[in-house]
C-alpha cells in the first residue's frame, strides 16, 4: 500500500499561481511513477501531468503546458505541481496518483489515489 496526502490547494486569483505537493508513504517512492490529476464539478476526473519514477520524463495536458510543471524529490518521497497563470477554467479538486508500471494517463490505470485537496481560481 502507498498512502499519498496532498497540500497545498487553495483560492487564487487568476493569473496567481499555487504549488500543490503530495508526500508518499508506504512502499518505496522511487518504484513509482506519479501523476496529478483534477475533478471538477460534473466532469470527470482527467490528466493533467505526469512523471516517471526517475523524473526524467514529464507528460501535460496540453492546456496547462507551459504554466505548470510537475517534478519529484525521490529522497523526500513528495511530488509537486507548480501551477502558475492559473485560469478560472483550473478550477477542481486535484488528486496526487501513483501507478507502478507507468506514467497514469487514465484514472483506470492509477493503483493509488490521495484524498485530493481543492484549487480554486476566481476571475
Amino acid at each position: 500500500q502507498v498512502q499519498l496526502v496532498e497540500s497545498g490547494g487553495g483560492l487564487v486569483q487568476a493569473g496567481g499561481s499555487l504549488r500543490l505537493s503530495c508526500i508518499a508513504s508506504g512502499r518505496p517512492f522511487s518504484n513509482y511513477a506519479m501523476g496529478w490529476f483534477r475533478q471538477a464539478p460534473g466532469k470527470e476526473r482527467e490528466f493533467v501531468a505526469g512523471i516517471n519514477w526517475s523524473g526524467g520524463a514529464t507528460y501535460y495536458k496540453d492546456s496547462v503546458k507551459g504554466r505548470f510543471t510537475i517534478s519529484r524529490d525521490n529522497a523526500k518521497s513528495t511530488v509537486h505541481l507548480q501551477m502558475n497563470s492559473l485560469v478560472p477554467e483550473d478550477t477542481a479538486v486535484y488528486y496526487c496518483a501513483a501507478d507502478r508500471t507507468t506514467i497514469p494517463a487514465t484514472p483506470n490505470g492509477v493503483d493509488f489515489w490521495g484524498q485530493g485537496t481543492q484549487v480554486t481560481v476566481s476571475s
